[in-house]
């Protein structure tokens, strides 16, 4: 393996915890500052996982860098960057949603109808398809377990920088989603529409997006303060971030030809079920896909920042005549 490719990715993944601990900060001080409260179990157990696999990760590299075993550094430590992250930005949506901005559900409904995707003929078709659902119940599913198979994929094919941006970049989608649906919150397409999905269009599953009502109707209220890791709901409508992962999973696995299509085919399959299983709006998807790809490109610019000032750094030793201190691994 290429040692310089090793360094650069080390020194990207000790970066890519600046983003984890500014979203861990504004989670700490929602919890310090008001009447919100975080249900310690499994909170605790997740971040202790994620700890104990920072921890394996860095006394691996640290303690004898010679010998590290890269694989298992960087997928443990990705891993554990993203158990944590994951862990923090579900309880910062319900305080988003908590600011009580105006519900932009018939904004979004307009939107919809504008570009010829009115929901409700789209529910209805689907409702008398009942086969076409289940298929889209499972692809709606899809969205955790490449947060935890893609870092096993580009470890185990070297990608170690491309893991790194991965996660730089699922940071960054995270946090740019949470604050777009302080000024856009929305229920789902159901609420937009006045109807009860259970009575219209029996034949789909509606259960996201009853999860998804009976929590943002609470938060909104003040009902719910006290916030049950395992129990939350994805209740972010524009941005959807079904979409907005479905397209960084694909983009990350992009270089791994044997995972490539799969990956492709897998996400679409999930991106195609958002609107329906998740009642998500088309211009939620649309917010989705726009989201990642920015976040993409904010990732590329500061990684080729990263590249150039460590070409500099190695350059700078070479002129003194001073030997590289580097993160070396076989």
């Amino acid at each position: 393996m290429n040692s310089d490719e090793a360094g650069l990715a080390w020194r990207t993944f000790n970066l890519n915890w600046i983003p984890v601990a500014i979203l861990g900060a504004v989670l700490f001080c929602v919890t310090l500052c008001t009447n919100f409260s975080l249900e310690p179990m499994a909170f605790g157990v997740a971040v202790a996982i994620a700890l104990l696999l920072a921890a394996v990760a860095y006394g691996s590299a640290l303690i004898k860098p010679d010998v590290a075993d890269p694989k298992l550094v960087f997928w443990f430590g990705a891993t554990a960057q993203i158990i944590v992250v994951t862990a923090i930005v579900g309880p910062l949506s319900y305080v988003a949603n908590a600011l009580n901005w105006p519900l932009q559900d018939q904004t979004l409904l307009v939107i919809d109808r504008a570009i010829g995707m009115d929901p409700q003929p789209i529910a209805a078709f689907f409702n008398e398809h009942s086969w076409l659902v289940k298929y889209l119940n499972v692809g709606y599913g899809f969205i955790k377990w490449p947060l935890l198979g893609i870092p096993i994929i580009l470890t185990m094919t070297l990608r170690f920088t491309r893991l790194q941006q991965f996660v730089l970049a699922l940071n960054l989608a995270l946090a740019v989603t949470i604050v777009i649906s302080v000024f856009v919150p929305a229920v789902g397409t159901y609420y937009g529409l006045g109807l009860s999905p259970a009575e219209q269009f029996p034949l789909i599953d509606s259960t996201n997006y009853a999860a998804q009502l009976r929590d943002i109707l609470a938060v909104r209220d003040g009902s719910l303060r006290h916030l049950e890791l395992l129990r939350l709901s994805g209740i972010v409508s524009f941005p959807s971030f079904h979409t907005a992962s479905a397209v960084l999973y694909m983009w990350a696995v992009w270089p791994v030809r044997a995972f490539r299509w799969a990956t492709i085919a897998l996400n679409t399959w999930m991106i195609a079920a958002t609107p329906l299983i998740g009642a998500h709006y088309i211009i939620d998807v649309v917010g989705g896909a726009v989201v990642a790809a920015g976040a993409v490109l904010l990732t590329k610019h500061l990684f080729r920042s990263l590249l150039l000032g460590s070409r500099r750094r190695k350059a700078s030793l070479v002129d003194v005549n001073q030997p590289e201190l580097r993160f070396s691994l076989k």
